[in-house]
């Protein structure tokens, strides 16, 4: 009998689950050994008998704080995939501004309508077994860590700044063409996508659990920036590691 998944969507874009359905080639593979049997953009049926589950979302309303329990008591393992379910990703910035007055920006004369929260990741609420970095998704990374469930080990997954990635892929450094960048303190395993095409690293993966603060902030100092001066920036996906960190 093949292992059962389930794919529950909070507050996000979806983009994260989409990418599990551009597979292509490896999609066939996967539906060989795994079956879901709860996922909105891909199927009609829903059950409850799933031993995986897969979440894409914050949490942002109070009605989801039990809903997601519910999923971790019927999961044997739950996976948080992407920045907003990770780290809270973009969502969070919703709590840098009045809540009543976002309600009343986002459903106008319905406001009355709709509860809402401080966003949250979801390990704010409940025991995550592994985490699928980035905005959106890695699919080889999602591939990698659905296969180690299914085989019983660790997910391989970097705990290196991106920096690693940019001096492997020969990169000149975005700091000297004269954009920010989160390299150094930021989860390798994009590829470093962003610096790659002459952006400035954005954070979307996370911090790397223990990141080189002293180092990054040398490195702005140096090229005349100051980490107040990028904090706006950082807060674009990690505003819950700020608030949940000694402020460096």
């Amino acid at each position: 009998m093949l292992p059962k998944a389930a794919v529950f969507a909070f507050s996000s874009c979806e983009g994260c689950s989409l990418i599990m359905l551009e597979l292509e080639d490896r999609l066939l593979d996967i539906l060989g050994q795994v079956e879901f049997v709860n996922f909105r953009e891909a199927i009609d049926e829903r059950r409850d008998d799933y031993d995986v589950a897969f979440i894409d979302g914050a949490i942002t309303r109070e009605h989801e704080i039990e809903e997601l329990k519910d999923i971790r008591a019927k999961a044997k393992v739950l996976v948080a995939m992407g920045a907003c379910a990770v780290q809270g990703g973009l969502y969070y910035l919703k709590n840098y501004h009045d809540p009543a007055e976002t309600v009343k920006y986002v459903y106008g004369d319905k406001a009355a309508l709709f509860d809402t929260m401080p966003v949250r990741p979801v390990s704010h609420f409940v025991k995550v077994d592994y985490n699928i970095y980035g905005c959106p998704i890695d699919k080889g990374e999602f591939v990698e860590v659905l296969r180690s469930i299914l085989l019983g080990k660790r997910p391989n997954i970097p705990n290196y700044p991106i920096c690693n990635e940019c001096r492997m892929a020969e990169n000149i450094c975005v700091f000297d063409r004269g954009l920010t960048c989160f390299g150094p303190v930021t989860r390798a395993g994009c590829g470093a996508i962003c610096p790659s095409h002459s952006t400035g690293c954005c954070g979307c993966r996370g911090l790397v659990d223990k990141p080189f603060i002293e180092s990054h902030r040398h490195i702005l100092k140096e090229h005349g920036k100051t980490l107040e001066d990028i904090m706006a920036q950082f807060r674009e996906y990690n505003g819950y590691w700020e608030d949940t960190h000694e402020k460096p």
